[in-house]
Formats: C-alpha cells, structure tokens, sequence
C-alpha cells in the first residue's frame, strides 16, 4: 500500500527529466510545467538547444542568447550556477560550434566569463592568429591558469615515475647492499638454488644505478597539430616542460603539419610553446619524422612518441620505412593516436596496425597513462596499451 506514492514520485521526476531533454516542444508530449530553477535552466538549455537550425548572423535566433558578447557572457554565468564544471564545459564547446560563438572569445570580458578547460585552451589557440592585442593577455592568463592546473596535478607522478625508471635502466653489477635489485638478482640466479636450503646463492648481484647529473636518456615529443589534436598538443606541451626540467632527460619538442618546427627553446614555458603552435592545415607525417631522426645522436638511449591520429598527407610508404630504421637502430618508439581524455578518438586504422606489425603499436592515451608508458619506454619493457574498446 505503501508504494503508490514512490511510483507518483518517481513518474513526476521521470516526466521533469524528459521535459528537460525534450525542450518543451508542443510535440513531446509530458504535459509536465516547470517552475523555479527548473525554468531557469530550461531557459539556458534552450537559448543553446533551441528549435531549429543554428541561427545565421541577421535570422532572429530561435534561442536567446542574442548576438552581444554581454548576453553571451550573462548566459556563461547562468549555466555555471545551474550545472557542474564538466556540463559547463560541454555546453561551452557546443556554444562555440552551434552559435559561432568563437569569434566573441576574442573579447576579454568573454574570456573572463567562461570555465577555463584543455578544449577551450584548443579553441584560443585556434584563434590565435585573430586575436587582437588587447585580448592576448587575457588569453594567455586563461592558458597559463589551465596549464599550471595540470602541472599541479601531472608533474609529481611523472617525474616520480621517470626517475625510477631511469635509475632501474641503468643498473650495475656490482652494487652495494641498499642498491641491490633483489627480484632481478632473484631471477638471475635461480639456477642456484639449494633445495636442501631452499635459498638461493646468487653468483651475480643486480643492482640500481645511483642516480647521477648526466643525461641518460634523450625524448622526442613529435605532435602533430592539426585541428582534431588541440587537447593533446596542449597536455603534450605540458608533460614536455616537466620532462625538460629533468635533468637526467633531455627532451625535444617537435610539432608539425605540412611544415615542422621545433620548440624545444621554449620548453622552459609551456604557454610559450602553446602559443608557437598553429592549430589546422594538413599533415606530413613523415617530413616530420624525418627531422626527428636527423636529431637523434644516441639511438639506443632515445624514445620517440609520436602523437597524431596518423592521417598521413605525406608519404605513407616513407614514413614507414622511417619508422622501421629508427627502431631496427634501437630507438624506443611510441605512437600516441591521442593524449587526452576524449575517449576513443578517430585516427587512421590502416596506418595504425602497419604501426603495428612494425612493433610500434598505436593506441590512445590517458594523460595519468602517460608516465607509466614514458616508464615502460625507456625500461624497454612492454607498453601499457589499454585493452581496446
């Protein structure tokens, strides 16, 4: 007896939930009001969703937003207070793609107003090119509040991660006692065991090497920056100035379309090398990977990633062979179809499982993935490759 009453309630919250996702057209059918908050947020969702096509510039716009950065901006502040950060930023990205309004983020009260997040960093790139001056400096503080938020949340773990890795790469065979790697030594030694003991009598010790101020290892950032790669041309630029703060690790950054250039210079800020990028254009894979190759003096000491959806508007046959001398020279190569958290991203298959067969596999990559693979990398051990879908 004591269930109508749940059912009513749950049907009512069904119907204001549909309400809310259908837009109160006369159609759909709810026969549900809102009221309150409710309203208010229908009125936002509908000034971005609303009937019809996106709206042309002179066409009186089915939604309500209008075509003044102020009523932008009063709208920005009204979806902040009714849906939490990850819904503001995807609102946000369907703001710019179906009102057009990226042409008002050149505007600093705009950018004053928005949820600061690696895609829209994509989109102030993208623009970087138009902006005015008066509207740079606002720009870059919005980058720079987004970039040192990931370094605060990145640069730990991965120079934790790295640092063993590199001091496990370099072990050494006579070790003192508190250096000694005991499950290698273990592992090593098994043909000594003492059944009649049950130990072990390890002939040859294991051990780490102390961590020292010379290069061991040399890194190869190669990131393709074209449009569909803003997220991972931004998280890339910030794990690079975390490797190249690291001593033992020398690091080069190298981004590219149809033409390449390198930013390893401005590695020191990596706002600096965001905005020495050019979102858009083409791809020449393997015009990039070439100077990548022309760079590398140590190839067994080297780890080349490769971030790119590898839509190859180069020479796909070239690129392969390139790849296939690097690695037959001992470089460490890893191919990165995305380093973000977008999810499964569209890359080119055919060249991916060519990758592949050639020992690079290429997969997509998490940004809290990517120490473990840098790790993995340079122990020349086995990549983490997520298991796919």
């Amino acid at each position: 007896m004591t269930t109508e009453p749940v059912d009513a309630e749950a049907a009512q919250e069904r119907l204001r939930r549909w309400r809310l996702v259908l837009g109160g057209d006369q159609a759909e059918g709810t026969g549900h009001a809102l009221s309150g908050q409710d309203a208010a947020m229908d009125g936002a969702l509908t000034a971005l969703y609303g009937k019809g096509e996106a709206p042309r510039k002179g066409r009186e716009r089915a939604a309500g937003l209008g075509a003044s950065a102020p009523a932008v901006a009063r709208w920005l502040g009204d979806v902040r207070a009714y849906f939490p950060s990850s819904v503001v930023q995807v609102m946000q990205r369907d703001a710019i793609d179906r009102l057009g309004l990226a042409t008002l983020l050149l505007e600093p009260e705009m950018l004053e107003a928005v949820e600061a997040d690696v895609h829209l960093v994509g989109t102030l790139l993208s623009l970087n090119r138009a902006m005015p001056e008066t509207t740079k400096e606002t720009a870059r503080a919005v980058v720079r509040k987004v970039v040192e938020d990931l370094e605060a949340r990145l640069a730990g773990r991965t120079r934790a991660a790295l640092t063993g890795a590199l001091d496990r790469s370099a072990r050494v065979s006579r070790p003192r006692h508190h250096d000694i790697d005991w499950n290698r030594t273990i592992a090593a030694n098994l043909k000594h065991y003492l059944p009649e003991y049950r130990t072990v009598v390890p002939e040859r010790l294991v051990g780490y090497g102390r961590a020292s101020r010379s290069v061991k290892k040399e890194v190869v950032l190669c990131i393709d920056q074209s449009g569909s790669m803003a997220a991972s041309v931004v998280y890339a630029s910030v794990f690079g100035a975390v490797l190249a703060s690291m001593r033992s690790i020398s690091t080069r950054l190298v981004v590219f379309d149809t033409a390449v250039a390198d930013l390893t210079d401005q590695l020191d800020d990596p706002v600096d090398v965001l905005f020495g990028t050019q979102l858009g254009g083409g791809t020449d894979i393997n015009r990039a990977l070439a100077y990548c190759q022309s760079q590398i003096t140590r190839p067994a000491e080297t780890v080349v990633v490769l971030i790119s959806d590898l839509y190859e508007g180069g020479i796909r046959n070239e690129m392969l062979k390139r790849v296939a001398a690097m690695k037959a020279a001992g470089v460490q190569f890893v191919t990165l179809l995305a380093l973000s958290d977008g999810g499964v991203p569209a890359y080119d298959r055919e060249h991916a499982a060519a990758l592949a067969e050639l020992g690079a596999p290429a997969f997509a990559c998490t940004p809290d993935l990517f120490p473990e693979v840098m790790a993995a990398a340079i122990e020349k051990r086995a990549l983490p490759v997520p298991d796919a879908g």
